[in-house]
């Protein structure tokens, strides 16, 4: 039999070979398909894991693979061999056949051969073996950790493997030491289930054993089955039972899944793997909010809970064996990881140590945690304090109290004979269950030996009563016995020792817990029933499958996990359930009929914190305040016994019922009975302190009278929160307009990102009120330089409106603001961004910044830099000559701020803040470079001059293009002397002056800056040139001598590079240089500057 889970379809095969593929309609079975080979009879039949296609083997070696629809895809003999088993791979790719020999071949999925699967769990066996099953788990609903083994072979002789993947060289063995019948994985591969039986000496009948393994190999239980042969098992589709084929009866196992869950502060916390993701999801779920909390955890290995925190144990890493202790609050949030490095096998925590243990040692770990702190003050706590206390202890080690400080984890690591199997702890004491049946207790939390005792079975679960006298133990069978660890008995031996097995014994228990407020008290999950025990006597039974998250205040509350992970992501708060125990009922029950002075001597007999608070709330009912205050007396609750004073002093009766009903959270009660006597104002207090500002303002409306214009603004102001709490902006801007709350206003308004109306609020703003403030921080963080200043200035913080425009890069608003407030920082101000920008690299727009600040000194200084720089890495001389004008032209705009501030000096009458300005420049100068301000127009002229001389010396001027090249002489400093004499050289030469062009090479040959190679190359050159001619300049002109007489007295003219010797010339306006009149008459632009002629 085989079933299709996607397409619900059953197929079935009789002992004759017939196929039928059944479908259900209508509530009844009927054939769809029919088929039969008449030959041979089917041994294996297997859909692939999306159901389209199902694999079809007979024993004579025929396959077929069929579609879902009842096409035959292919068909196949496979000569020589009997099949007896089939499986497809995950994904549909490879299938796997098994022989009657025990053989298992590999098969693409269109029947080609492609290798025998080696069996490493059948190393040394002797003897004929078949095999058993084969169940390759398809991954649907996700696997406990990325690749986790998920293929499972077992032999009829007991020997099993599980593989990640068809070609594993190292699987997962295991002898199950039974004859095994059948194997089947539960619906998402955590649980193997090995159906068999085992021959038992002592019996002549075989007894029946359903073995339950992890993908990984460890056993977790043993079912027997009473009959005499089982032939078969099936796992229901939710993993929740399990039927076994026994002779002619099918029986049903309820599964008690080990989840990962927790209990803490109202949050059920659980863990579930998705199909679609490697790691598992976490779950905490408020069950009083409804609300859910979900968080990834790679290779999750438990969740332990304790009070308001939870700790997740996960391995660290996948390559090395290093764990991770999480401390988790009641909404998933870390507060501090421990890293360890034993494997957290067992773990339990009270309130204020955790204690983790693997099979031979066991660390505990003081943690604390600061109840008032957020997350983030946390983690600083815990960097700057001294680490929580840490102690790890070898079980077999039973000296008294382990030594703080260092953690001796390779003692930690030795094996022992006698594995530790459980752990449980209270406050004060500590209890690890052994293999072997010993117990081992410790004081905590100095973690002190103080005995061991001995039990009948090997423990499985611990668990301690709230006050640590006796010991709860569930051993792998599900048996739940009692030990009383305080109690002095007599042995055989007639001596006296500590500890006593209780008699009482039950079966098939899968939870238990102790109530948290009385030794005696516990409850537990037998089958599908929870009994209550007091005194070890049980409460007759309710019906349940919850597991256990609570038992205090007589409550039990037990939360339906079963349910929630058929849809983890939806959980419902129907799932939680909340039982009372008999005691809880009986007096509830009493105090109906009775009355309570009866029922308040039936409390007085059995008492308990939650009979007396049952008994307070019913005397409030009835107004018996007196009853009511002795109960709350007895209860401790002082809140209850001021209510009940405060009602004391109260005369009218229906005003008593009234705040009654509000104490027990009956509101629209409450405000319909003060609504009827007329208290309006009682009314609208009660909703103003529940929040409930909608209820408030209808309310106030509705009434006759005028309503109270600031209880009315509180309202407005009420809906408002209502609507921004919720991210409504826009509704809440209409009551925030109303309840003139200026404050919630501004944030609504930047949130709406309607900077028209901030900017409105902000107008109507009177000057300095606060919150102008965080009006123009809101501007600044959009970039509003404008409407930012404006109300930085408003609120009188003139310094802040600078620092704003700073911030903006709005430099000439600051400059301008800081020469009005008459601000002294603004040069430093400046300098500090201006050094921001070099250090980016940016020098042009430092030098923009300082020239949009009016610095033009400061600008020059670092435009001469530049240019600098840029010649140095032998640019363009173009682009030089640009850069040094420009920095010219800095200087002179320098110049002329000067004079006007000495022009407002003389006249006296210009602002301090001018003054104040020139004098600050005027030192600056006094102090810097008088190079630049001397010569600004130095660069310049070189550059021009070095142009210009080649200009002429291309166009063929050979003449003019010497006269200029002799100009560059002056310029050593700015241009390089090689560069220099060598267009001297080369313009003499053109020009056949052999004497100019001699003593240029002489200058070449004698530069220092030369390497020796550059030297003798001039000097060759030197030697071809004036071997035959006579180093004299052929012609020599009225000009040289007048130049040579009176060097640097007559102006050069930019134009040509010749002296003017007339009169009459053209001088620029800016840069003061001079041209031939004749010639300007062909320049728009000055030839230097390249400012306009007119």
């Amino acid at each position: 039999v085989t079933w299709n889970e996607q397409f619900q379809k059953l197929t079935t095969s009789d002992q004759n070979g017939l196929i039928i593929v059944w479908i259900l309609y209508k509530g009844a079975w009927y054939e769809e398909m029919i088929n039969n080979r008449n030959k041979s009879v089917v041994r294996s039949m297997s859909w692939n894991a999306d159901g389209q296609k199902i694999c079809i083997v007979y024993e004579d070696g025929a396959v077929i693979v069929g579609s879902v629809d009842g096409n035959r895809i292919w068909g196949k003999d496979l000569k020589g061999t009997q099949l007896s088993h089939v499986a497809w791979s995950p994904d549909s790719k490879t299938l796997l056949f098994g022989m009657a020999n025990g053989e298992i071949h590999i098969y693409d999925s269109q029947g080609n051969f492609m290798m025998k699967m080696k069996m490493n769990c059948l190393v040394n066996v002797t003897g004929a073996f078949s095999i058993a099953g084969i169940h390759w788990y398809p991954g649907t609903e996700g696997y406990v950790e990325p690749d986790c083994p998920c293929l499972a072979i077992c032999f009829d002789n007991g020997r099993c493997q599980i593989m990640r993947h068809e070609n594993d060289q190292n699987p997962v063995l295991i002898d199950t030491t039974m004859n095994v019948v059948s194997i089947q994985w539960n619906h998402c591969g955590n649980v193997l289930a090995v159906a068999g039986f085992q021959k038992v000496a002592a019996q002549d009948k075989d007894v029946n054993l359903v073995q339950f393994y992890t993908p990984f190999g460890e056993h977790l239980r043993t079912l027997r089955v009473p009959g005499k042969q089982m032939s078969s098992l099936s796992w229901e589709g939710g993993g929740l039972k399990i039927a076994l084929a026994v002779d002619s009866s099918i029986y049903f196992a309820n599964i008690r899944p080990d989840y990962k869950w927790g209990y803490c502060s109202n949050t059920v916390v659980y863990a579930y793997v998705r199909p679609n993701r490697p790691e598992y999801c976490v779950v905490f779920w408020d069950t009083k909010n409804n609300e859910k909390y979900l968080k990834y955890v790679k290779s999750l290995i438990s969740i332990t809970t304790c009070g308001d925190f939870c700790i997740l144990a996960t391995k660290a890493d996948e390559s090395q064996p290093q764990y991770v202790l999480v401390l988790c609050n009641s909404i998933g949030t870390p507060l501090d990881p421990k890293y360890i490095d034993i494997a957290p096998l067992f773990v339990t925590m009270t309130k204020t140590q955790v204690i983790v243990a693997s099979k031979q040692a066991f660390y505990v770990w003081q943690y604390r945690v600061a109840k008032k702190l957020t997350a983030m003050e946390i983690n600083q706590v815990a960097r700057t304090r001294k680490e929580g206390r840490e102690r790890i202890c070898h079980v077999d080690d039973t000296s008294s109290g382990a030594a703080d400080g260092i953690l001796d984890y390779a003692k930690a690591l030795q094996g022992t004979r006698d594995p530790i199997c459980a752990i449980t702890a209270s406050d004060k004491t500590l209890i690890i269950g052994r293999e072997s049946g010993t117990i081992q207790k410790y004081s905590l939390p100095n973690v002190g030996f103080i005995q061991t005792y001995a039990l009948n079975s090997c423990p499985y679960q611990l668990s301690l009563n709230c006050n640590s006298s006796r010991l709860a133990v569930v051993d792998i069978s599900g048996l739940l016995t009692f030990f009383d660890l305080d109690t002095r008995v007599m042995d055989s031996k007639g001596q006296y020792v500590i500890g006593e097995q209780l008699k009482l014994e039950r079966k098939d228990v899968w939870d238990m817990k102790w109530a948290k407020d009385n030794p005696d008290l516990f409850a537990m999950m037998e089958k599908t029933r929870m009994y209550v025990f007091r005194n070890l006597d049980p409460e007759e039974p309710i019906q349940t499958s919850g597991y256990i998250c609570s038992f205090e205040d007589l409550e039990i509350k037990s939360v339906l996990l079963d349910e929630i992970l058929k849809n983890p992501e939806q959980p419902n708060k129907d799932f939680i359930i909340n039982f009372e125990i008999r005691s809880l009922r009986d007096s509830r029950a009493l105090i109906e009929e009775v009355g309570i002075e009866e029922s308040s001597q039936f409390i007085e007999d059995n008492p308990h914190p939650r009979l007396w608070r049952l008994l307070a709330e019913a005397a409030l009912q009835k107004l018996d305040l007196q009853t009511a205050e002795q109960a709350f007396v007895r209860y401790k609750d002082y809140q209850g016994i001021r209510f009940v004073k405060r009602l004391g002093n109260l005369k009218s009766e229906s005003m008593k019922q009234a705040e009654v009903a509000a104490y027990f959270g009956r509101f629209e009660e409450a405000e319909r009975m003060y609504l009827d006597m007329d208290r309006r104002d009682l009314a609208i207090s009660l909703r103003i302190k529940l929040g409930d500002g909608f209820r408030v303002l209808q309310l106030l409306k509705t009434g006759s009278g005028h309503a109270d214009d600031s209880l009315l603004e509180q309202a407005h102001n009420a809906v408002g929160d209502y609507f921004a709490d919720r991210q409504k902006w826009a509704n809440a801007v209409q009551y925030y307009v109303q309840g003139r709350n200026q404050e919630r206003l501004a944030e609504c308004y930047y949130m709406l990102e309607d900077y028209q109306g901030l900017e409105d609020l902000a107008n109507s703003l009177p000057e300095n009120n606060k919150l102008l403030f965080d009006i123009a921080h809101k501007f600044v963080t959009v970039g509003m330089c404008e409407q930012a200043v404006t109300a930085f200035l408003k609120c009188n913080k003139p310094k802040e409106a600078v620092d704003c425009c700073v911030h903006l890069n709005q430099w000439r608003k600051a400059v301008e603001l800081a020469k009005q407030y008459n601000m002294k920082e603004i040069g430093s101000l400046l300098a500090r961004y201006a050094s921001h920008l070099l250090e980016k690299n940016k020098p042009l727009d430092a030098v923009k910044l300082y020239y949009k600040a009016n610095y033009f000194f400061e600008a020059a200084k670092l435009m001469f830099k530049i240019a600098d720089d840029e010649a140095k890495k032998r640019t363009k001389p173009l682009r030089v000559k640009k850069l040094y004008v420009m920095s010219a032209l800095l200087v002179e705009q320098y110049h002329e701020q000067m004079k006007n501030a000495q022009r407002g000096k003389t006249k006296g009458k210009t602002s301090e803040a001018t003054s104040a300005l020139a004098g600050l420049l005027e030192e600056d100068v006094v102090s810097s470079d008088s190079r630049l301000i001397d010569n600004a127009w130095r660069g310049a002229e070189a550059y021009h001059f070095f142009i210009l001389a080649q200009r002429q010396l291309y166009e063929g001027y050979v003449d003019t293009a010497m006269k200029t090249a002799l100009h560059l002489r002056d310029y050593e400093d700015v241009i390089p002397a090689v560069e220099i004499y060598s267009l001297l050289a080369l313009c003499a030469c053109a020009n056949r002056a052999f004497g100019t062009c001699s003593k240029a090479f002489v200058k070449l040959e004698s530069l220092e800056t030369l390497s020796s190679e550059q030297r003798e190359q001039y000097e060759d050159l030197a030697l071809q040139i004036f071997t035959n001619r006579c180093p004299k300049d052929s012609k020599k002109s009225d000009m040289d001598g007048l130049l040579e007489e009176g060097e640097g007295k007559l102006p050069t003219c930019v134009a040509t590079g010749r002296p003017i010797t007339e009169y009459q010339f053209w001088m620029c306006s800016v840069c003061k240089h001079c041209v031939q009149a004749q010639e300007i008459s062909n320049y728009n632009f000055c030839p230097l500057c390249h400012s306009s002629v007119s």
